[in-house]
């Protein structure tokens, strides 16, 4: 009888995080940032079928990287514990911390697990408060840490060169498109320092936006909207003018999107 092969504890857990951190930087990069009036997030991602980012409740949302099928799980998990929780206690009770925990135990627990790869994603949940003081950012990686952020955060694809441009040049009191057009310049740097020209149509964006009289505070910005914000030129003050203009469009349908395995 052959002799079992022996693999450390800490080479076999170094291996499964190398493993899960090639396959998150194989994702397109996702980064939020802070506004005035809220919270922002910027995918490149072509696709209008799978998103990166969605709607969790009433000021949550969750961004992700990686594979797939494995994120849109952990989404729909979220939004089902959640609804859970805002039914069974009360709506001010589902907050980004709670959630968060939820998704560290759920990843650390894969993670650790012999019996199965470790999940390739990375996991953004934001919550927007009544001033920008009081606004959550909490970044998890495939291990289950829990990480929270201030102003601006990158995660997938080259996210240390983007976090350093960004963290360089983000400031409080930015407009919605000020920002806009502030990630989509980070998103544009290639690792070799050129810049490629990324379009609306291959961008995913979306708020959560404080000033909304809604309780939900999620919108996606799509179409016109988003070329007119990318267009705009310096400070200018119609920025959240546009944001209210178009009407708000829920991911009230992802629960049916199709779970495929891929990198987006």
């Amino acid at each position: 009888m052959s002799t079992p092969f022996y693999v450390s504890p800490q080479q076999a857990m170094a291996d499964r995080a190398e493993f899960a951190r090639k396959g998150i930087a194989r994702g397109r990069s996702v980064v939020v940032l802070q506004y005035t009036d809220g919270i922002v997030f910027i995918a490149e991602n072509p696709s209008r079928a799978l998103h990166k980012v969605s709607e969790i409740y009433d000021r949550i949302a969750f961004a992700a990287v990686g594979k797939y099928n494995e994120f849109e799980n952990l989404r729909i998990g979220g939004v089902r514990y959640a609804d859970l929780r805002g039914y069974t206690y009360d709506r001010d009770d589902v907050t980004a911390r709670g959630l968060a925990n939820v998704y560290a135990q759920t990843l650390g627990t894969i993670f650790s697990s012999v019996g199965e790869k470790p999940y390739e994603v990375e996991l953004i949940v934001a919550e927007v408060g009544s001033d920008p003081s009081e606004d959550q950012i909490y970044r998890l990686p495939h291990d289950g840490s829990i990480v929270d952020e201030h102003g601006a955060v990158a995660v997938g694809g080259n996210s240390d060169q983007i976090g350093t441009y960004l963290d360089q040049r983000h400031r409080d009191g930015m407009t919605l498109a000020e920002a806009l057009k502030l990630a989509v310049e980070s998103l544009s740097r290639d690792n070799n320092g050129s810049d490629r020209q990324l379009t609306a149509e291959q961008l995913e964006v979306a708020v959560l936006d404080r000033t909304r009289p809604q309780q939900r505070k999620f919108k996606r910005i799509l179409g016109q909207q988003l070329s007119r914000l990318l267009e705009e030129e310096g400070p200018a003050g119609t920025a959240a003018t546009a944001d209210k203009a178009a009407p708000a469009t829920a991911n009230d349908d992802d629960d049916d999107l199709p779970e495929l395995d891929e990198d987006v």
